[in-house]
Protein backbone atom coordinates (compact mmCIF):
# COMPACT_ATOMS: atom_id res chain seq x y z
CA UNK A 1 0.00 0.00 0.00
CA UNK A 2 1.41 3.37 -1.03
CA UNK A 3 1.57 6.57 0.99
CA UNK A 4 -1.13 7.97 -1.30
CA UNK A 5 -3.42 5.04 -0.45
CA UNK A 6 -2.83 5.46 3.29
CA UNK A 7 -3.53 9.17 3.04
CA UNK A 8 -6.71 8.49 1.10
CA UNK A 9 -7.84 6.16 3.91
CA UNK A 10 -7.18 8.93 6.44
CA UNK A 11 -9.19 11.31 4.24
CA UNK A 12 -12.06 8.84 4.07
CA UNK A 13 -12.00 8.28 7.83
CA UNK A 14 -12.47 12.02 8.28
CA UNK A 15 -15.31 12.02 5.75
CA UNK A 16 -16.94 9.12 7.60
CA UNK A 17 -16.69 10.89 10.95
CA UNK A 18 -18.17 14.09 9.51
CA UNK A 19 -20.98 12.15 7.85
CA UNK A 20 -21.96 10.50 11.13
CA UNK A 21 -21.38 13.23 13.71
CA UNK A 22 -21.96 16.25 11.50
CA UNK A 23 -24.88 14.45 9.84
CA UNK A 24 -26.61 13.83 13.17
CA UNK A 25 -25.98 17.48 14.01
CA UNK A 26 -27.62 18.70 10.78
CA UNK A 27 -30.44 16.21 11.20
CA UNK A 28 -31.26 17.61 14.63
CA UNK A 29 -31.89 20.95 12.93
CA UNK A 30 -34.19 19.19 10.47
CA UNK A 31 -36.38 17.97 13.33
CA UNK A 32 -36.21 21.41 14.94
CA UNK A 33 -37.67 22.79 11.71
CA UNK A 34 -40.54 20.30 11.79
CA UNK A 35 -41.29 20.62 15.51
CA UNK A 36 -43.88 23.32 14.81
CA UNK A 37 -44.47 26.71 16.37
CA UNK A 38 -47.01 25.56 18.95
CA UNK A 39 -46.24 24.80 22.58
CA UNK A 40 -46.04 21.10 21.73
CA UNK A 41 -42.78 21.75 19.90
CA UNK A 42 -41.00 23.30 22.87
CA UNK A 43 -39.88 20.08 24.56
CA UNK A 44 -38.55 18.38 21.40
CA UNK A 45 -36.65 21.57 20.60
CA UNK A 46 -35.26 21.71 24.13
CA UNK A 47 -34.04 18.12 23.85
CA UNK A 48 -32.47 18.85 20.48
CA UNK A 49 -30.66 21.90 21.84
CA UNK A 50 -29.50 20.06 24.96
CA UNK A 51 -28.23 17.17 22.82
CA UNK A 52 -26.17 19.15 20.31
CA UNK A 53 -25.28 22.14 22.49
CA UNK A 54 -22.02 20.73 23.92
CA UNK A 55 -20.76 19.14 20.68
CA UNK A 56 -22.02 21.09 17.66
CA UNK A 57 -18.77 23.01 17.16
CA UNK A 58 -16.60 19.93 17.65
CA UNK A 59 -18.45 18.08 14.89
CA UNK A 60 -17.17 20.50 12.24
CA UNK A 61 -13.59 19.63 13.19
CA UNK A 62 -13.86 16.70 10.80
CA UNK A 63 -14.75 18.94 7.85
CA UNK A 64 -11.76 21.19 8.50
CA UNK A 65 -9.58 18.12 8.91
CA UNK A 66 -10.64 16.75 5.52
CA UNK A 67 -10.17 20.05 3.73
CA UNK A 68 -6.62 20.33 5.07
CA UNK A 69 -5.81 16.73 4.09
CA UNK A 70 -7.27 17.14 0.59
CA UNK A 71 -5.47 20.45 0.01
CA UNK A 72 -2.12 19.18 1.32
CA UNK A 73 -2.08 15.62 0.00
CA UNK A 74 -3.98 15.91 -3.30
CA UNK A 75 -3.65 19.54 -4.46
CA UNK A 76 -4.74 19.05 -8.11
CA UNK A 77 -7.95 17.39 -6.93
CA UNK A 78 -8.52 20.13 -4.36
CA UNK A 79 -8.08 22.82 -7.02
CA UNK A 80 -10.40 21.07 -9.47
CA UNK A 81 -13.12 20.48 -6.86
CA UNK A 82 -13.03 24.00 -5.45
CA UNK A 83 -12.93 25.71 -8.84
CA UNK A 84 -15.73 23.63 -10.35
CA UNK A 85 -18.01 23.30 -7.31
CA UNK A 86 -17.54 26.76 -5.87
CA UNK A 87 -21.30 27.45 -6.00
CA UNK A 88 -22.60 24.54 -3.87
CA UNK A 89 -19.56 24.59 -1.59
CA UNK A 90 -19.91 28.34 -1.01
CA UNK A 91 -23.61 27.90 -0.26
CA UNK A 92 -22.79 25.04 2.12
CA UNK A 93 -20.17 27.19 3.87
CA UNK A 94 -22.69 30.03 4.14
CA UNK A 95 -25.22 27.59 5.59
CA UNK A 96 -22.72 26.37 8.19
CA UNK A 97 -21.90 29.95 9.25
CA UNK A 98 -25.56 31.05 9.40
CA UNK A 99 -26.54 27.88 11.22
CA UNK A 100 -23.86 28.24 13.86
CA UNK A 101 -24.51 31.95 14.35
CA UNK A 102 -28.25 31.42 14.69
CA UNK A 103 -27.77 28.56 17.14
CA UNK A 104 -25.41 30.65 19.27
CA UNK A 105 -27.50 33.83 19.26
CA UNK A 106 -30.96 32.28 19.39
CA UNK A 107 -31.11 32.09 23.22
CA UNK A 108 -30.18 35.76 23.62
CA UNK A 109 -32.06 37.23 20.65
CA UNK A 110 -34.26 40.18 21.53
CA UNK A 111 -37.91 39.23 21.88
CA UNK A 112 -39.90 36.23 20.73
CA UNK A 113 -39.77 37.31 17.08
CA UNK A 114 -35.97 37.51 17.21
CA UNK A 115 -35.69 34.03 18.71
CA UNK A 116 -38.08 32.66 16.11
CA UNK A 117 -36.10 34.27 13.29
CA UNK A 118 -32.85 32.82 14.63
CA UNK A 119 -34.53 29.45 15.02
CA UNK A 120 -35.78 29.54 11.44
CA UNK A 121 -32.29 30.33 10.15
CA UNK A 122 -30.78 27.54 12.26
CA UNK A 123 -33.33 24.96 11.16
CA UNK A 124 -33.48 25.87 7.45
CA UNK A 125 -29.67 26.02 7.22
CA UNK A 126 -29.58 22.54 8.75
CA UNK A 127 -31.55 21.28 5.74
CA UNK A 128 -29.98 23.13 2.82
CA UNK A 129 -26.36 22.64 3.95
CA UNK A 130 -26.33 18.82 3.72
CA UNK A 131 -28.15 19.10 0.39
CA UNK A 132 -25.38 21.23 -1.13
CA UNK A 133 -22.67 19.03 0.39
CA UNK A 134 -24.42 15.95 -0.99
CA UNK A 135 -24.84 17.59 -4.40
CA UNK A 136 -21.10 18.32 -4.46
CA UNK A 137 -20.40 14.71 -3.55
CA UNK A 138 -22.68 13.56 -6.35
CA UNK A 139 -20.80 15.74 -8.82
CA UNK A 140 -17.50 14.13 -7.82
CA UNK A 141 -18.84 10.57 -7.73
CA UNK A 142 -20.48 10.87 -11.14
CA UNK A 143 -17.28 12.11 -12.80
CA UNK A 144 -18.50 15.64 -13.50
CA UNK A 145 -15.43 17.17 -11.84
CA UNK A 146 -12.40 16.69 -14.08
CA UNK A 147 -8.74 16.84 -13.14
CA UNK A 148 -8.18 20.26 -14.72
CA UNK A 149 -8.70 23.61 -13.03
CA UNK A 150 -12.29 24.87 -13.46
CA UNK A 151 -12.83 22.45 -16.37
CA UNK A 152 -16.21 21.25 -15.15
CA UNK A 153 -19.44 23.17 -15.68
CA UNK A 154 -20.10 25.34 -12.60
CA UNK A 155 -23.87 24.71 -12.77
CA UNK A 156 -24.64 21.36 -14.40
CA UNK A 157 -21.81 19.66 -12.51
CA UNK A 158 -23.97 19.76 -9.37
CA UNK A 159 -27.44 20.40 -10.77
CA UNK A 160 -28.12 17.01 -12.31
CA UNK A 161 -30.15 13.92 -11.38
CA UNK A 162 -27.29 12.19 -9.54
CA UNK A 163 -26.37 15.23 -7.46
CA UNK A 164 -29.99 15.99 -6.60
CA UNK A 165 -30.50 12.36 -5.62
CA UNK A 166 -27.48 12.35 -3.31
CA UNK A 167 -28.41 15.76 -1.91
CA UNK A 168 -31.86 14.46 -0.96
CA UNK A 169 -30.31 11.27 0.38
CA UNK A 170 -27.98 13.38 2.54
CA UNK A 171 -30.93 15.23 4.06
CA UNK A 172 -32.89 12.06 4.81
CA UNK A 173 -29.81 10.28 6.18
CA UNK A 174 -29.03 13.19 8.50
CA UNK A 175 -32.63 13.20 9.71
CA UNK A 176 -32.52 9.45 10.28
CA UNK A 177 -29.27 9.52 12.25
CA UNK A 178 -30.44 12.47 14.36
CA UNK A 179 -33.76 10.83 15.22
CA UNK A 180 -32.02 7.60 16.27
CA UNK A 181 -29.55 9.51 18.43
CA UNK A 182 -32.34 11.62 19.94
CA UNK A 183 -34.25 8.47 20.91
CA UNK A 184 -31.25 7.48 23.02
CA UNK A 185 -30.93 11.00 24.46
CA UNK A 186 -34.62 11.09 25.39
CA UNK A 187 -34.30 7.68 27.03
CA UNK A 188 -31.23 8.84 28.96
CA UNK A 189 -33.14 11.87 30.22
CA UNK A 190 -36.13 9.64 31.07
CA UNK A 191 -38.55 11.48 28.83
CA UNK A 192 -40.68 8.54 27.73
CA UNK A 193 -43.01 10.59 25.54
CA UNK A 194 -40.08 11.99 23.56
CA UNK A 195 -38.67 8.48 23.14
CA UNK A 196 -41.83 7.56 21.24
CA UNK A 197 -41.86 10.93 19.47
CA UNK A 198 -38.43 10.42 17.95
CA UNK A 199 -38.91 6.68 17.41
CA UNK A 200 -41.77 7.46 15.05
CA UNK A 201 -39.69 10.04 13.23
CA UNK A 202 -36.71 7.73 12.99
CA UNK A 203 -38.92 5.04 11.49
CA UNK A 204 -40.36 7.44 8.90
CA UNK A 205 -36.89 8.77 8.07
CA UNK A 206 -35.57 5.22 7.66
CA UNK A 207 -38.38 4.34 5.25
CA UNK A 208 -37.92 7.56 3.26
CA UNK A 209 -34.16 7.02 3.08
CA UNK A 210 -34.66 3.47 1.86
CA UNK A 211 -37.15 4.64 -0.76
CA UNK A 212 -34.76 7.31 -2.04
CA UNK A 213 -31.94 4.74 -2.17
CA UNK A 214 -34.09 2.31 -4.15
CA UNK A 215 -35.18 5.05 -6.54
CA UNK A 216 -31.53 5.97 -6.86
CA UNK A 217 -30.76 2.66 -8.55
CA UNK A 218 -32.72 3.76 -11.59
CA UNK A 219 -31.42 7.32 -11.46
CA UNK A 220 -27.78 6.23 -11.34
CA UNK A 221 -28.31 3.64 -14.07
CA UNK A 222 -29.59 6.34 -16.42
CA UNK A 223 -27.55 9.36 -15.38
CA UNK A 224 -24.27 7.86 -14.08
CA UNK A 225 -23.93 4.34 -15.49
CA UNK A 226 -20.21 4.12 -14.67
CA UNK A 227 -20.85 4.90 -11.00
CA UNK A 228 -23.78 2.48 -10.95
CA UNK A 229 -21.61 -0.22 -12.47
CA UNK A 230 -18.80 0.26 -9.94
CA UNK A 231 -21.24 0.24 -7.02
CA UNK A 232 -22.84 -3.00 -8.17
CA UNK A 233 -19.57 -4.71 -9.08
CA UNK A 234 -17.10 -3.68 -6.37
CA UNK A 235 -19.11 -1.79 -3.80
CA UNK A 236 -22.10 -4.12 -3.58
CA UNK A 237 -21.01 -6.02 -0.40
CA UNK A 238 -20.91 -2.76 1.54
CA UNK A 239 -24.15 -1.50 -0.01
CA UNK A 240 -25.81 -4.80 0.89
CA UNK A 241 -24.39 -4.58 4.41
CA UNK A 242 -25.88 -1.11 4.71
CA UNK A 243 -29.31 -2.47 3.86
CA UNK A 244 -29.02 -5.29 6.40
CA UNK A 245 -27.78 -2.97 9.15
CA UNK A 246 -30.46 -0.42 8.37
CA UNK A 247 -33.17 -3.09 8.52
CA UNK A 248 -31.77 -4.29 11.85
CA UNK A 249 -31.84 -0.76 13.25
CA UNK A 250 -35.43 -0.34 12.08
CA UNK A 251 -36.41 -3.61 13.75
CA UNK A 252 -34.83 -2.56 17.04
CA UNK A 253 -36.60 0.79 16.83
CA UNK A 254 -39.93 -0.92 16.36
CA UNK A 255 -39.22 -3.17 19.36
CA UNK A 256 -38.09 -0.23 21.51
CA UNK A 257 -34.74 -1.92 22.14
CA UNK A 258 -32.51 0.30 24.31
CA UNK A 259 -29.23 -1.06 22.98
CA UNK A 260 -27.77 -1.54 19.52
CA UNK A 261 -29.96 0.82 17.51
CA UNK A 262 -27.41 3.62 17.26
CA UNK A 263 -24.63 1.20 16.39
CA UNK A 264 -26.65 -0.43 13.59
CA UNK A 265 -27.88 2.90 12.21
CA UNK A 266 -24.36 4.31 12.25
CA UNK A 267 -23.01 1.15 10.63
CA UNK A 268 -25.56 1.42 7.82
CA UNK A 269 -24.40 4.96 7.00
CA UNK A 270 -20.71 4.10 7.32
CA UNK A 271 -21.16 1.16 4.93
CA UNK A 272 -22.61 3.46 2.26
CA UNK A 273 -19.74 5.94 2.61
CA UNK A 274 -17.13 3.21 2.26
CA UNK A 275 -19.07 1.57 -0.55
CA UNK A 276 -18.68 4.84 -2.46
CA UNK A 277 -14.97 4.90 -1.65
CA UNK A 278 -14.42 1.32 -2.80
CA UNK A 279 -16.37 1.94 -6.01
CA UNK A 280 -14.32 5.04 -6.79
CA UNK A 281 -10.87 3.63 -5.98
CA UNK A 282 -8.19 4.11 -7.34
CA UNK A 283 -9.48 7.45 -8.68
CA UNK A 284 -9.96 10.55 -6.58
CA UNK A 285 -11.84 12.18 -9.46
CA UNK A 286 -13.48 9.31 -11.34
CA UNK A 287 -12.49 9.03 -14.97
CA UNK A 288 -9.94 11.84 -14.96
CA UNK A 289 -7.56 11.81 -11.97
CA UNK A 290 -6.16 8.90 -9.98
CA UNK A 291 -4.90 9.05 -6.41
CA UNK A 292 -1.36 8.41 -7.61
CA UNK A 293 -1.48 11.20 -10.19
CA UNK A 294 -3.01 13.71 -7.75
CA UNK A 295 -0.79 12.89 -4.80
CA UNK A 296 1.82 15.28 -3.44
CA UNK A 297 5.46 14.06 -3.31
CA UNK A 298 6.02 10.99 -1.15
CA UNK A 299 7.99 12.98 1.42
CA UNK A 300 5.12 15.39 1.92
CA UNK A 301 2.63 12.52 2.32
CA UNK A 302 4.85 10.76 4.85
CA UNK A 303 5.23 13.95 6.87
CA UNK A 304 1.46 14.45 6.72
CA UNK A 305 0.84 10.92 8.00
CA UNK A 306 3.24 11.50 10.90
CA UNK A 307 1.42 14.71 11.79
CA UNK A 308 -1.89 12.85 11.57
CA UNK A 309 -0.71 10.21 14.05
CA UNK A 310 0.49 12.88 16.48
CA UNK A 311 -2.73 14.86 16.10
CA UNK A 312 -4.83 11.73 16.61
CA UNK A 313 -2.97 10.94 19.84
CA UNK A 314 -3.61 14.47 21.10
CA UNK A 315 -7.13 15.16 19.82
CA UNK A 316 -8.85 11.76 19.86
CA UNK A 317 -8.81 11.41 23.68
CA UNK A 318 -10.22 14.93 24.04
CA UNK A 319 -13.07 14.23 21.62
CA UNK A 320 -13.74 10.86 23.26
CA UNK A 321 -13.95 12.55 26.66
CA UNK A 322 -16.26 15.23 25.27
CA UNK A 323 -18.67 12.67 23.80
CA UNK A 324 -18.46 10.52 26.94
CA UNK A 325 -19.32 13.45 29.19
CA UNK A 326 -22.12 14.49 26.86
CA UNK A 327 -23.62 11.00 26.73
CA UNK A 328 -23.27 10.71 30.48
CA UNK A 329 -25.32 13.91 30.96
CA UNK A 330 -22.31 15.50 32.64
CA UNK A 331 -22.46 18.64 30.49
CA UNK A 332 -26.04 19.68 31.14
CA UNK A 333 -26.26 23.43 31.65
CA UNK A 334 -23.03 23.99 29.71
CA UNK A 335 -24.59 24.02 26.25
CA UNK A 336 -27.02 26.47 24.71
CA UNK A 337 -30.13 24.40 25.14
CA UNK A 338 -31.40 25.62 28.47
CA UNK A 339 -32.57 28.93 27.02
CA UNK A 340 -34.31 27.47 23.96
CA UNK A 341 -37.57 26.74 25.69
CA UNK A 342 -39.01 30.14 24.84
CA UNK A 343 -38.28 29.84 21.14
Amino acid sequence: MTAADLTAIVLWLGLTAYTVFGGADFGAGFWDLLAGRSEAGLRPRALIADSIGPVWEANHTWLIFDLVILWTAFPPAFAAIMSTLFVPLSLAALGIVLRGSAFAFRPVAAGLSGRRAAGAIFASSSVVTPFFLGAAGGAIASGRVTGSLAAGDPVTSWLNPTSILIGLLAISTCAYLAAVFLVADARRQRQADLVGYFQRRATVAAIVTGAIALAGIGVLSLDSPTLAGELTSRGWPLIAASGVLGAGALLLLRRDAPLGTRALATGAVVAVVWGWGVAQYPDILPGSLSLAAAAAPAGALEALLVVFVIAALVIAPSLALLYRLDQGSRLEGHGLGSDFHAS
